[in-house]
This record gives structure tokens, C-alpha cells and sequence, in this order.
């Protein structure tokens, strides 16, 4: 019954809805001029967060969908940061000292690719820019095969409160498939480094539907990262696009599981979480019930933006570096993708952005329906269209998605009210797509992944 409707409403092929409207309804209509313009308008004492990406790794892993290049030269780094630096001079003098930044993060790539004083050059460039860091969570993403003691002192002396590991999988057949050898062993390393430095959250990255994987072999996966004890998980679906992303065609297809194998290994390795102490949280994500995510959700608090389910409620994201998203009250912007052009732009004293979306009134009231969804399984609709200002019954008059999910019992309508019913949650993505207004001109574009 699960394969069934996973199939009939397309759920591997929906948005994971970590904004909305989704990316491709970015617009070249808004470009850098109107993100200045955002900017100066931004009110005093906002509060803000920082999204700084670091498009570099070593090796290329096979499975990766993240924009990256490879480079064993540290030259192209350090002109990149430079140009980072650069674009967050010209960012900051736009919103003055209008910001009270509350969280940080550094995606890749690998942003622990750069020395250890590079990195606290740059929290420190931060700090000045943006004065009042204070108490804000600053969250890294970590190649454990890479990072050095040396670099993990750097994370504790920078204030760094959280990191992410990427785990995917310690099956070695799977390692070999995917161009990704990482022992349980390093691993157990970096964690062990990051905590004597004093980085209190870890967050372990895990991958299902890989070449090769088996039900067995993510159980044993997670199994052996639970033996860490990191505070919380992230569960992904290799999402297979080897027309987008070129490297993938050298992952062997016949090797990939199918969606029913997908769909048994995801819950083989929820079950082993689960099991073992942690809290189901949305989608994908997974929480000691002490953790500030855990906690949130329990209360109703659980946020989602683009690097997942989150506490951050901030309405404000400045993003820097190459591709790079980010979210003003008016609507979202992005970078120019290719670090040269990116460079080019900043060089000239321009902002980088190259495309983006204005929000209108509905859009704010769509993408609250679809976020309560996406983080509580469950949307009031009467409540959210009164803080709206709308009328509720046009968002359920005629709404054939929602009528075919409630006929074939994945949710409950009542009283202007949606919930998703407990054995119906895999097919979230569905549901939330009942809300999209643009899901027919976008659904083609979005990744293959479950």
C-alpha cells in the first residue's frame, strides 16, 4: 500500500520544501539591485542568520549533489575566502549595524578545507562586521576523513556549538561504490576531537538507496554511529540525477535500490534510531529527546529552511559565497553558482545575486500551511489564514490533491484543520504539495529522491 501511493502521487519526485516557493521559481527578475534594495530596507534589531559556503572538497564523492569543486591547491581557497570576506564587507555596510545575528552556518563542500586561522580570521571578520554575536549557535559542516586536531581547536576557540559529520555509510562496499572510504575508526576521531574542544552538538549525516546497500548493512551503519553518541541524525535518500550531476554517471545504476528497497531501508535505519533513544522528528531528522530540536518540536517550535528542520526562527538569512541562498521579509535570493563569476561580481564591487523571488501575500500564507506541515504533520488552516488576512475554504474548495489524500485515508479534514495520519507520514511531501501553487511548473526539475 506504501509503494503504491508513493507512486501514484509522485512523492519521490516533490520538493523537500525547505522554502517556498521552491528554487525553481527563482526569477533573473530579481537581481543584485533589488537585493540592495532589501537590504537598506531591513528594520533595526532584527534577527538574522548567516549562511557562508565554502564550495570546495579534496576528492569527489560520487553520490554528492552539492555544488563543489575539487582542488588539491590551497590558491583557489584562499582567493575564494577573500572574495567571501569581500562580499560580507559589502553586505554589511548595506544593513549597518541593523542585525542581531543568531545563528551561522558554514556549508559545502568542506569548510573545514581551510587552515585553522583562516577560519578564525573569518568568525572574527564576523564578529566586527555584524557586531552583536553574542549567545548565537554557529553550526560547521565536517568531512571527518580531513579534519585535524588542530582544526577542531580552531572550532571550540571560534565558539563553533554544532557540527555536522558526513557518515553516509561504513559499509566498505558501499565506501568503493561511492568513491568515499571513511572508517568507523576516523570518524570516532574527529567526534572525540570536536568534544575535547568543546563543541557540544554533533550531528551525524546518514544516506540510504546507495549502490549496493542493504536493509542489513544500514542497521549495522547505524548501529555503529549511535556507538558515538552524537546528539542528533539527518537521514537522507540518494537522490540519483546524472544528468545534472555528471560524476554520478560513475556510480553503477544496476547497484542502486529500487523504491520498495529505498523505502525498507529508510525505516530500518528509523527503527534503529528510534530504538535506540532517539526522537522521530519530521521527515529525516532524528534527536535525543534533551536536544533543542527535540525539544521545539515537542512544543510546536520546529522551524524548516535550507539546511533542514531547524530551532532558527529568524525571517532574515544573509547568504554568502558562490550559490548561496538567502531570505529577506521580501523574498529570497541567490548567487551566481560558478565560483569564477561569483568572483568576478564581488571583485567589481557588485553583489553577486543572479536570481531570486518576491514574495507576495499568498506566498507567506502558502509557505506557513506547508511548513506547519512539513514539521507537525498537521496545518490549521483557519488559524494561519486569519494571521494572513485570507479566507480558508478557497485553499480546501476544489483542492483535488487534498481530496484524493483524504479519499485514499492519508489525512483527516476537520474543522479547517489538516493532519496526516500517523501511518501515512512517509507521503508528507504529498500533502504539502496540495498547497503549492506551482507545483505543475516546477515538478519536473526536482531530484529523484525519497
Amino acid at each position: 500500500m506504501q509503494q503504491v501511493l508513493i507512486e501514484k502521487y509522485g512523492e519521490a519526485r516533490l520538493p523537500r520544501y525547505t522554502s517556498y516557493p521552491t528554487a525553481p521559481a527563482f526569477s533573473p527578475t530579481v537581481g543584485a539591485g533589488t537585493y540592495g534594495d532589501w537590504l537598506s530596507d531591513i528594520k533595526a534589531s532584527t534577527d538574522a542568520s548567516l549562511y557562508l559556503h565554502i564550495p570546495f572538497c579534496r576528492s569527489m564523492c560520487w553520490y554528492c549533489g552539492c555544488h563543489t569543486t575539487i582542488t588539491s591547491r590551497d590558491e583557489p581557497i584562499l582567493d575564494y575566502i577573500d572574495m567571501l570576506r569581500k562580499e560580507i564587507g559589502l553586505v554589511s555596510k548595506q544593513v549597518e549595524d541593523r542585525l542581531k545575528v543568531k545563528h551561522i552556518h558554514f556549508g559545502g563542500g568542506t569548510p573545514t578545507i581551510m587552515q585553522p586561522e583562516e577560519f578564525l580570521d573569518l568568525i572574527s571578520l564576523l564578529r566586527a562586521r555584524f557586531g552583536r554575536l553574542a549567545g548565537a549557535e554557529i553550526a560547521v559542516e565536517i568531512d571527518p576523513r580531513t579534519l585535524t586536531a588542530e582544526m577542531a581547536a580552531a572550532l571550540g576557540a571560534a565558539g563553533v556549538t554544532r557540527a555536522s559529520l558526513g557518515v553516509q555509510s561504513f559499509d566498505p562496499v558501499v565506501q568503493k561504490a561511492i568513491n568515499r572510504i571513511q572508517s568507523e575508526a576516523q570518524t570516532a576521531q574527529a567526534v572525540t576531537r570536536l568534544r575535547a574542544a568543546g563543541v557540544g552538538g554533533i550531528n551525524f549525516d546518514l544516506i540510504y538507496g546507495l549502490p549496493h546497500q542493504t536493509v542489513a548493512s544500514c542497521i549495522e551503519t547505524a548501529n555503529a554511529a549511535v556507538a558515538m553518541q552524537p546528539e542528533r541524525f539527518s537521514v537522507f535518500g540518494y537522490a540519483h540525477i546524472p544528468s545534472f550531476k555528471k560524476h554520478q554517471r560513475l556510480i553503477d545504476e544496476r547497484a542502486l535500490a529500487d523504491a520498495a528497497q529505498r523505502a525498507e531501508q529508510a525505516e530500518a535505519i528509523a527503527e534503529t534510531l528510534v530504538s535506540a533513544g532517539y526522537v522521530r522528528i519530521g521527515l529525516d531528522h532524528y534527536a535525543l529527546s534533551s536536544d533543542s530540536l527535540a525539544l521545539a518540536a515537542k512544543r510546536g517550535r520546529l522551524r524548516r529552511n535550507f539546511q533542514g528542520y531547524t530551532t532558527d526562527a529568524c525571517k532574515t538569512l544573509l547568504g554568502f559565497g558562490a550559490s548561496a541562498i538567502g531570505r529577506t521579509p521580501e523574498g529570497y535570493i541567490q548567487n551566481e553558482v560558478p565560483p569564477g563569476i561569483y568572483a568576478q561580481r564581488i571583485a567589481s564591487g557588485r553583489l553577486a545575486t543572479v536570481k531570486g523571488y518576491r514574495l507576495t501575500a499568498e506566498d507567506r500564507l502558502r509557505a506557513e500551511i506547508i511548513e506547519r506541515l512539513m514539521c507537525d504533520f498537521r496545518a490549521d488552516l483557519t488559524a494561519i489564514a486569519a494571521r494572513h488576512g485570507f479566507d480558508p475554504a478557497p485553499l480546501l474548495r476544489g483542492n483535488t490533491r487534498l481530496a484524493d489524500l483524504e479519499a485514499d485515508g492519508a489525512i483527516d479534514i476537520h474543522g479547517g484543520t489538516v493532519t496526516v495520519r500517523q501511518d501515512h507520514r512517509f507521503i508528507i511531501r504529498a500533502v504539502a504539495a496540495a498547497f503549492d501553487a506551482y507545483i505543475d511548473q516546477s515538478a519536473r526539475t526536482h531530484s529523484k529522491a525519497a
